[in-house]
């Protein structure tokens, strides 16, 4: 579990999704989430928003308890 030390999101809590070490990124779980608007890629189908994760910066985060 880690916490969002600054931002929009300061102050949340989530798991780690995904860590990109090179470029100093990590997904956290419900932090940093935006909508995507995605167009219907059928006729017939309808068009969706979706809630995604996006990467936020690893100085941002500090590991928080809760290794359960």
């Amino acid at each position: 579990m880690v916490t969002v030390l600054s931002g929009d999101d300061k102050g949340k809590k989530g798991k780690v999704a995904k860590v990109m070490p090179k470029r100093g990124l990590a997904v956290v779980e419900g932090v940093n989430m935006k909508k995507k608007h995605r167009r219907a890629n059928r006729e017939g189908k309808r068009g969706q928003v979706i809630d995604i994760a996006l990467p936020i910066r690893v100085s941002k985060l500090a590991i928080s308890g809760g290794n359960k």
